[in-house]
């Protein structure tokens, strides 16, 4: 597998890879994460490709997924904020956002977070507390559950991790 950033012929594919993954999430005991406002929105995804921000992840020449990945100091304005704990680490980390794949490859979630916490050393992630799945996988990937965010697009608390 390879990750590179995503180009605007990426752009009909990340859709349905978005899909996939709003379907696969609400028949796994996760339907509001995404599912109600369809997220994440088209002209969203364009500003992603545009800022070059957005990646995805190739397996055998076929784009299987596709995720945000940025890093810096305080570059994600809901983790200003942390209830239930607090941040271990204040330095610049990596967030990764938006994280979804087609599921016709095992292992493509924790290729592409092992990716982005290669670029930076010290990522941060939020996930819906019903997604259980993501839950799992952080877990497994060695982040550690620091609280709980709030995000702007639904009232729906999110569990942050860091590693």
């Amino acid at each position: 597998m390879i990750i590179r950033h995503s180009e605007e012929r990426d752009f009909e594919r990340m859709l349905e890879i978005y899909a996939y993954a709003r379907q696969f999430m609400a028949d796994h005991g996760n339907p509001l994460q995404w599912g109600p406002t369809n997220w994440p929105p088209a002209d969203l995804l364009k500003q992603d490709i545009a800022s070059g921000k957005s990646y995805v992840c190739e397996h055998e020449g076929r784009v299987i997924a596709t995720f945000y990945f940025e890093q810096g100091k305080d570059i994600d304005p809901t983790y200003l904020k942390i209830e239930e704990g607090s941040w271990a680490d204040e330095s610049s980390y990596g967030v990764v956002h938006r994280l979804a794949s087609d599921g016709s490859v095992k292992g493509t979630g924790a290729f592409c977070l092992d990716w982005a916490f290669s670029q930076c050393g010290h990522m941060r992630v939020d996930t819906h507390g019903d997604n259980t799945v993501m839950q799992n996988l952080l877990t497994k990937l060695g982040f550690e559950r620091r609280g709980t965010i709030y995000v702007v697009e639904d009232p729906y608390p999110r569990f942050a991790y860091e590693k």
